[in-house]
């Protein structure tokens, strides 16, 4: 059930977007989190009955994230231990092949599926989102990601990762075939089943796409005949420069991390400000932050939970993580080192935001220890309890 929320200004209301953030493996952004009592092996079982609760609780949505590769920044270059040891977004299952037996037991629940530009063939992604939208009844989003692991890029034959700005030039070629495939190979008519003449597809509103660009070519048409959405939900997450130009110009939702406010607003405004420039509506996105909740029947017992559950958080598995995120090695800072004062940029941010919203960390002594404790369990989202 939808919620509502203030718009700031005194005007109408505007309704929640209750969208569950997930991940097909055992740690998501709480390494070490599998080693809780009452954590479930992550079966077919399991995955359709998270969704048939969000469906039953009226959730509008279940985003899925997804890598590509391995978190081996810390400790490394390639160290993988950390990350293994402690289920740091390793093991991970495809979820696109998860999806259909969820669809199945659910009525309105929608799926985020993310998928790459970078790896991934525009061809074969097609069909593989159009299988999703029919099957689903048109409840499939794309979540939109160029990759940022070296790991990743590795594993598909690279020595270096694409340059980051090349890897969204890349993006909106990719975009340019894939509209192409759903949007212009099959006209609305073209499936006409008809029993007499035995035409099943008419050959003259089924088009081949002859798409010859810098990066891509495909001939087409899209193997799937045209489903409830055709070009399904999409969705990015991306807060540079190029991410948010790419962003303003295809996305209809933008996932950001909620913990740095005024930097949450500062994406957000520059988003608008793009999407007036390309003559798209201020309001054509919406902006999803996310946000870690723990909940229980009093704040007693609320506060109890997430004690409970930190003491199985892996520190060392979250220094994976945050490696990954951000290509900051922190095995390189001595354990005693206050990151208030000195360290990346980023941490810096991260701290100044926990100082300001977080009841007693003023005074704190931000080490590593302590930044690490902070980020475990919801990463660089606000948590509430």
């Amino acid at each position: 059930m939808a919620a509502a929320q203030s718009n700031g200004h005194g005007g109408r209301k505007k309704p929640w977007i209750m969208n569950a953030f997930a991940m097909t493996a055992p740690g998501h952004l709480a390494p070490g989190l599998w080693r809780h009592p009452s954590q479930e092996k992550q079966t077919l079982a399991h995955w359709v009955e998270l969704a048939k609760r969000l469906d039953e609780a009226k959730w509008h949505g279940l985003f899925f994230a997804d890598v590509l590769g391995i978190y081996d920044v810390y400790g490394g270059p390639g160290n993988n231990a950390p990350a293994l040891k402690a289920a740091s977004q390793i093991p991970i299952l495809d979820i696109s092949l998860l999806v259909s037996a969820m669809a199945h037991a659910t009525k309105n629940l929608s799926f985020g599926i993310t998928a790459s530009t970078t790896y991934e063939n525009p061809y074969q992604l097609a069909r593989k989102f159009s299988t999703l939208d029919e099957i689903t009844g048109g409840r499939v989003g794309w979540n939109i990601v160029t990759s940022y692991l070296q790991s990743a890029a590795e594993s598909f034959g690279l020595e270096q990762q694409i340059e980051h700005d090349e890897r969204y030039r890349m993006a909106d070629e990719f975009m340019e075939v894939v509209y192409k495939l759903l949007e212009g190979s099959w006209e609305d008519d073209a499936v006409e089943a008809d029993k007499k003449t035995g035409v099943y597809a008419n050959p003259e509103k089924v088009h081949k796409i002859n798409h010859k660009g810098k990066y891509y070519k495909c001939a087409g048409p899209n193997l799937v005949a045209p489903t409830p959405q055709r070009t399904p939900f999409l969705l990015q997450a991306g807060a540079s420069k190029a991410g948010k130009t790419f962003a303003a110009t295809h996305t209809e939702a933008m996932f950001l991390p909620g913990m740095i406010p005024s930097k949450t607003k500062e994406i957000i405004d520059s988003t608008r400000s793009l999407l007036r420039d390309l003559g798209r509506a201020e309001d054509s996105i919406k902006f999803i932050a996310g946000i870690f909740i723990v909940v229980d029947e009093t704040d007693e017992k609320a506060q109890a939970k997430f004690q409970d559950l930190l003491q199985y958080a892996d520190l060392e598995g979250t220094a994976a993580l945050f490696g990954g995120w951000s290509g900051t090695d922190l095995s390189t800072f001595s354990d005693d080192e206050d990151f208030a004062f000195s360290g990346p940029a980023g941490i810096q941010s991260l701290i100044s935001s926990w100082t300001a919203t977080v009841p007693g960390t003023a005074g704190l002594k931000w080490t590593k220890k302590t930044v690490l404790q902070h980020l475990a369990l919801s990463g660089a989202h606000p948590r509430a309890s």
